[in-house]
């Protein structure tokens, strides 16, 4: 059979393959939060200048000290850096007084509640737009070198949690005799250290991710501590406490627990059991909570509710993946595992998948919401993607409870119960028997009866030989253990099918972290929505309005288009027809807005003739959607015009 190296160098490869793939898209645009509206809105022309800007987003987002920065045509801050947070998810930002006409610039660079920064730029124009010269420095926010290492620490995080959380449950729900091996030991240190490294990590890089984005400013020791003031950052140091705690657990299930258990107190065993299963639930939902608090379940709608769901989500998460990680290494790197341990999980797993079937889809109606957001936004796709790769995985798992149900009680077993030292699974008697003779005696050399290794003898004199013998003899002991281990086809094919699901969780586990990352659909299909609506259409608008200048040839009707009829630029076609439909032209035709509830107007505009009874003029600015009045001046003569007005709304 061939050795377990290539194979977990291919699981390596496959982890640092998907894990790069994935988190190589997780770029700013993936914040959470949009920009839904503005006043002044951008690209519109308003007549006076504001005393303020305001900015409304899709949710609540954090702000500091410049997040909004206001540029006049030159480049120079016009802004009084101050942000207001007048009402609900509007931010507005004074202006200073006296601003000249011409093109502003606004940017913003802000964080959203669920912990992801959000940035960018828009215009508007005072008396009419103009050239600028501004310059918006780089927003690397959420991208850039630090944001590509804050993404790959955020993974690590994930999946310690799940190595630290669902290797501690194996052993004390499926493999008590697991806590006293060193391999599983390291799985669960192993995953305490990669949380606890990644967590100093995320704390240190925060404030560099949601601000400059430049790899200098993660030891800034000021954004550190504004970095600590943030939800997020009280979730960071939460965590860090909680593994604090952690540790202790890890030091009393691989120390006390072991020796109570190496002693034969069933007693003292049974206690401990129970403390360290209450402690480390206890710690163990901490942990989650902390993901909980400050990502995806803590906004949006029903976050009361969405925060627990999303706890009991991560732990079944950990029990499934972490105890399955615990079970490969079990059953390469042990000399036996009890049938009864491969059966017990199989039980937990199935009751994970159960949990995260039922969490998953309140997560998933909370998250996409409807049919369009699954199918036609990135975050419904990879949610269809984490699916497709869960089906996958609980198809393997069943593979795997079948060859579990083949397992015989004597090749999957610690042995009978009354010995003490479990016997090497497929090794039986003889396997026992060759490592006992590798024993060195009394005078530190090996038994020299035993035919291990021929052609040599031993005495006291040549201690280093002897040593050496001893050594051979183990080894060769250990590969026919081995050898009499893998022969067996169900533990064969067991081993096979657990390994499978590990390489299908580690892709499993990029997605979900690649999820978490990304805005959700229905906060997609909202902000998409709340965007629209700022900038509404209500379609081309044509109006009809008769006049009568009272002279000769006076009578007529005007016809007024404006394409497309939304807020921003439309062009604007007037045509003038006789009363019998016929067009005729006239000296003069000329069309003023006024948006009386803004006080905004009357502005003027002044069409071109294009043909008989035809004028036209494009670049017309509508500011803000509204009631608006529209009067439409004809001139017939040199004596005779009149004025024709007439409401209609716009945006």
């Amino acid at each position: 059979m061939k050795t377990i190296a290539p194979r977990l160098w291919h699981l390596v490869l496959l982890f640092l393959a998907v894990t790069g793939a994935l988190l190589a898209g997780a770029a700013p645009s993936s914040a959470h939060a949009a920009l839904t509206g503005s006043d002044p809105r951008q690209g519109a022309v308003v007549e006076t200048a504001p005393r303020s800007v305001s900015l409304t987003f899709s949710e609540d987002v954090a702000m500091s000290g410049g997040a909004v920065r206001v540029l006049d045509p030159a480049g120079k801050r016009v802004d009084t850096g101050k942000v207001g947070h007048p009402r609900g998810t509007t931010y507005t930002v004074g202006l200073h007084s006296g601003l000249p006409d011409g093109t502003f610039t606004v940017a913003y660079q802000v964080v959203s509640a669920d912990s992801h920064p959000v940035s960018g730029a828009f215009t508007f124009s005072i008396g009419a737009p103009s050239k600028t010269s501004a310059v918006l420095a780089d927003q690397n926010a959420g991208g850039g070198v630090v944001g590509g290492l804050y993404g790959f620490a955020r993974y690590v995080s994930y999946a310690g949690f799940v190595l630290l959380v669902g290797g501690a449950a194996f052993v004390l729900g499926c493999w008590p005799r697991g806590a006293a091996l060193k391999p599983v030991q390291r799985v669960v240190v192993g995953g305490w250290t990669a949380l606890t490294a990644a967590t100093l990590a995320l704390l240190l890089m925060r404030g560099s991710y949601t601000g400059s984005g430049k790899l200098g400013d993660v030891f800034d020791t000021t954004q550190l501590g504004q970095v600590l003031q943030t939800k997020t950052g009280a979730a960071l140091t939460s965590r860090l406490l909680l593994l604090a705690a952690a540790a202790l657990f890890i030091a009393v299930l691989f120390g006390a627990y072991v020796k109570r258990a190496e002693d034969g107190d069933k007693k003292e065993v049974k206690d401990l059991t129970f403390g360290l299963a209450i402690g480390g639930a206890v710690v163990a939902a901490g942990l989650a909570a902390t993901w909980a608090m400050a990502e995806h379940a803590s906004t949006g709608i029903q976050a009361g509710l969405a925060m627990p769901v999303d706890v009991l989500h991560l732990l079944a998460v950990a029990a499934w993946l972490g105890g399955l990680t615990t079970l490969l290494v079990a059953l390469y790197r042990t000399p036996s595992i009890e049938e009864t341990a491969v059966r017990r999980f199989s039980r937990v797993a199935f009751f994970s998948v159960v949990t995260l079937a039922a969490t998953g889809l309140y997560q998933s109606w909370r998250q996409v919401g409807s049919w369009s957001a699954l199918t036609g936004t990135t975050y419904g796709q990879l949610l269809l993607l984490k699916i497709g790769l869960v089906a996958v995985l609980v198809g393997i798992a069943w593979i795997s409870r079948t060859w579990t149900s083949r397992l015989s009680a004597s090749v999957v077993r610690q042995g009978t119960s009354e010995k003490k030292e479990p016997v090497a699974v497929g090794g039986g008697a003889k396997s026992a028997k060759s490592a006992q003779s590798a024993k060195p005696g009394k005078s530190g050399a090996a038994d020299p009866t035993s035919d291990d290794v021929p052609g040599d003898t031993v005495t006291s004199d040549d201690p280093k030989r002897a040593a050496q013998l001893a050594r051979q003899r183990a080894a060769m002991a250990t590969a026919r253990a081995k050898r009499a281990r893998d022969a067996d086809p169900h533990r064969f094919g067991l081993r096979r099918s657990v390994l499978a699901e590990a390489g299908v969780a580690v892709v499993l586990l990029a997605v979900t972290t690649v999820l978490t990352s990304t805005e959700p659909g229905r906060t997609e299909e909202e902000a998409k929505a709340a965007t629209s609506a700022a900038q509404t259409q209500s379609g081309p608008l044509s109006l009809k309005l008769p006049f009568d200048t009272g002279g000769k040839d006076g009578k007529g009707t005007v016809l007024l288009d404006v394409d497309p009829g939304r807020t921003g630029d439309n062009e604007m076609h007037v045509y003038v027809e006789r009363p019998n439909g016929k067009a005729f032209d006239v000296p003069e035709v000329k069309v003023a807005l006024t948006l009386e509830a803004r006080k905004i107007g009357p502005l003027p505009v002044v069409p071109d003739h294009i043909a008989t009874g035809h004028w036209s003029a494009s670049g017309v600015q509508i500011p803000v959607a509204g009631d608006w009045k529209i009067a439409v001046t004809v001139r017939t003569s040199d004596i005779d015009q009149v004025t024709v007005t007439k409401n209609a709304k716009i945006g």
